[in-house]
């Protein structure tokens, strides 16, 4: 369990990598490279527009990858997602500006971050399947949190190279070609990730379980639409919050508020440095008391900070920031640290990968494409931002009612330590 954890960790913690560098990336420098004769706004709304792409691109991934997943084994999603992820990461990095080739930058800018987002929507079933499908029943959430902290681990690494290019480049020369160095070593991390994955087994629930679907995605929108679409809404919150901290934020403060740019990095770093560390602990909580307590409660935190972590934000104050981003990223890691393992046991074995990715990946499209553009197009005005605080309070009751509909997967028993007993497998 400790290599399958660790190697999935690895892995996620790359893919997320390759997704939050471009997301640092449009927050930043794409806008005015990319689409020069827009406005600053409009440069900026453009940038987060390609951002939202690779957002639509993963519920796609999910279903490509998912049928994979299912039919073929869990195993052969890792490699393939990760592959193409590093591959069109690597490319973004070689794209030349629009002074260069016109109208085809842009253009090119969007196939790469659509192939990313492809990839991305493959890589979240695979990697939580295999360590949910191999973990005992009774620590199952503790072991499937593992991958879970790879978008804190990927985002971490992400913003650190681009502090550290910041600190060490000239504004003109970070926008010149500093901004692609992140990029670039993407190909490196993924061989890397790839590498690990090598020696991993298929997870012997796949093994076991006969007859594949044929059409997985035909299986789960017949019998299950109504799931996919009730955790689509459920997680929507989580990443709409995720994605205000570390993209909205960053842009906000760094043009709005006169806040340099390694300090707003620092504070968002660090924020996501504690989610990442409590992961663990939020999920040995989901083992205990179970996973819908613990997605209900991060929930309605989500829905009681948001207007107090705005009036943080807008402060410029970076203590007062970073108390505002932390509290949004302890009520975030209580629903998604249990997610890995609850996801998976809400559908059978036969249409689990695809069910659980395309429910992952559609709350992705309602909560993280969306946010950066509407949040920005809010903020607009002079004063507190007080319009973003309420798109994200109403996001955050729609999750909470979509929450409330859905039932609770823990194994209903538990073997107790060293009793020999086998705990009960979770319901599908």
């Amino acid at each position: 369990m400790v290599r399958l954890a660790a190697a999935s960790l690895a892995g996620t913690a790359i893919e997320f990598y390759d997704f939050f560098v471009y997301g640092t990336a449009a927050a930043l420098v794409l806008g005015p490279l990319f689409f020069p004769t827009f406005s600053a706004l409009a440069g900026t709304l453009a940038a987060f527009g390609t951002f939202g792409i690779g957002f639509l691109a993963r519920p796609l991934g999910s279903v490509v990858f998912g049928h994979i997943g299912d039919r073929y084994g869990r195993r052969p999603v890792m490699f393939a997602s990760l592959t193409l992820t590093g591959l069109a990461t690597v490319a973004v990095g070689c794209v030349p500006p629009y002074a260069t080739i016109g109208v085809a930058a842009p253009a090119l800018l969007l196939l790469l971050r659509f192939l990313q987002g492809l990839g991305l929507g493959g890589e979240w079933g695979g990697a939580v399947l295999l360590t949910a499908e191999h973990a005992p029943a009774h620590r199952r959430a503790l072991w499937a949190s593992f991958p879970q902290i790879g978008p804190s681990t990927g985002f971490l690494l992400a913003n650190g190279v681009v502090l550290a290019l910041s600190a060490a480049l000239t504004d003109a020369e970070f926008r010149d070609w500093g901004w692609r160095v992140p990029f670039w070593g993407a190909g490196l991390l993924a061989l890397t990730g790839l590498l690990l994955r090598t020696s991993l087994a298929e997870t012997p629930q796949f093994r076991e379980m006969g007859e594949p679907a044929r059409l997985p995605v035909l299986e789960v929108a017949r019998g299950h639409w109504r799931l996919v679409l009730l955790t689509a809404g459920a997680l929507a919150i989580g990443y709409a919050v995720f994605y205000t901290v570390s993209t909205w934020s960053l842009a906000y403060a760094t043009e709005r508020l006169g806040v340099d740019r390694t300090v707003m990095l620092v504070c968002i770093m660090a924020a996501v440095a504690v989610m990442g560390v409590l992961t663990p602990f939020a999920a040995l909580l989901g083992d205990r008391y179970g996973r819908r307590p613990l997605c209900l409660a991060g929930c309605a935190a989500t829905v009681v900070w948001m207007f107090p972590m705005v009036a943080l934000l807008a402060t410029a104050e970076p203590l007062l920031m970073f108390a505002g981003f932390l509290g949004a990223m302890m009520a975030f890691i209580l629903m998604f640290a249990v997610i890995a393992a609850y996801l998976p046991e809400l559908y059978e074995p036969r249409v689990r990968c695809t069910g659980a990715a395309v429910g992952y990946n559609l709350g992705g499209v309602l909560g993280g494409a969306l946010t950066p553009i509407v949040a920005t197009a809010l903020s607009r005005g002079e004063g507190t931002p007080w319009g973003v605080a309420g798109y994200l309070t109403g996001v955050g009751l729609l999750s909470l009612g979509c929450f409330a509909l859905l039932p609770e997967t823990r194994p209903a028993a538990v073997a107790e330590p060293g009793s020999g007993a086998e705990p009960e497998a979770a319901p599908a």
